[in-house]
C-alpha cells in the first residue's frame, strides 16, 4: 500500500537513516530486525513533523496504516505505527481487535508488544468492556505467548478500575510458565496494580508459591 502519509514518512524516516547507530540497535534486539538507526527522541520528533497537517484518520486508515508499516523491513516503521495507533486510541473499536492480534503476533518482540498492550489494547477493552472476554481467550492454554502477555499488561493503567480478579486469575494460570517474558510480565503486572492495592497484591503472592522468583521480586519490589 503506498498513501501520502507513506510516502512522507519513507522520505523523512529514510532521510534521517544512520547505519553507524544502526548496527548497536540491532544487537540490543538481537538480531530480529533490521533497523534505520533513528533513536527514540529523534524518531518522535521525526514522527511529528511526519503527521503534521495530515488529514484526520478514519479505524480503516489506521489499520492500513498499520498494516504497511509492519510490512517494512526497518524496525523504526513499526514504531510509527505504535505510535500513530496510540495516538488516536480513543477513536478504536473491537473492529480493530483482530488487527491487533495480528500486529502483536507477527514480528514479535517486547517493544512493540509492550507498547500496544497497555496503550492501544487497554483503552479498547476499558471503553467496550465486553472485550475482557477476548483478554480471556488470549490467556487461554496453548496460546501465543505474546498474547498471554499483552492480556496480563492490558490493566497496566486502569488503577483503580482494575479488574483484580482477572489480573490475578491470569497471574495463576500463567505462574508455571517457564518464558521469561511471561514471568516478567506477570511481576510487572503486580507492581503497578500493588500503588493501588498492596495489600492485595502481597496476599496474593504470599499463598501463591507457584510463582516463579522473578514474578515475585518484580511484583514486590516497591512494598519493601
Amino acid at each position: 500500500m503506498t498513501t501520502p502519509l507513506l510516502e512522507r514518512l519513507q522520505r523523512v524516516f529514510g532521510a534521517a537513516a544512520d547505519p553507524g547507530k544502526a548496527a548497536p540497535m540491532r544487537a540490543y534486539m538481537r538480531d530480529r530486525f533490521a533497523f534505520l538507526g533513528i533513536t527514540s527522541v529523534p524518531r518522535r520528533s521525526l514522527t511529528r513533523e511526519v503527521l503534521r497537517d495530515s488529514p484526520h484518520p478514519t479505524e480503516a486508515d489506521l489499520a492500513a496504516t498499520a498494516r504497511a508499516c509492519w510490512a517494512l523491513p526497518e524496525r523504526e516503521y513499526q514504531y510509527f505505527a505504535c505510535d500513530y495507533l496510540i495516538k488516536h486510541a480513543r477513536m478504536l473499536t473491537p473492529a480493530s481487535m483482530p488487527l491487533l492480534h495480528e500486529l502483536i503476533t507477527t514480528k514479535s518482540w517486547w517493544d512493540t508488544v509492550d507498547a500496544l498492550a497497555s496503550n492501544v489494547v487497554g483503552p479498547i477493552v476499558r471503553a467496550f468492556p465486553a472485550e475482557r472476554s477476548t483478554m480471556d481467550a488470549w490467556t487461554a492454554p496453548g496460546t501465543d505467548l505474546w498474547l498471554v502477555r499483552t492480556a496480563i499488561l492490558h490493566q497496566l493503567k486502569y488503577r483503580d478500575q482494575t479488574d483484580r480478579h482477572r489480573l490475578f486469575d491470569y497471574c495463576e494460570a500463567w505462574a508455571g510458565e517457564r518464558d521469561f517474558f511471561i514471568r516478567k510480565g506477570i511481576g510487572w503486572a503486580l507492581r503497578e496494580y500493588a500503588k493501588t492495592d498492596p495489600a492485595g497484591v502481597r496476599s496474593f503472592v504470599d499463598t501463591h508459591p507457584g510463582l516463579s522468583p522473578l514474578s515475585v521480586r518484580e511484583a514486590l519490589k516497591n512494598l519493601g
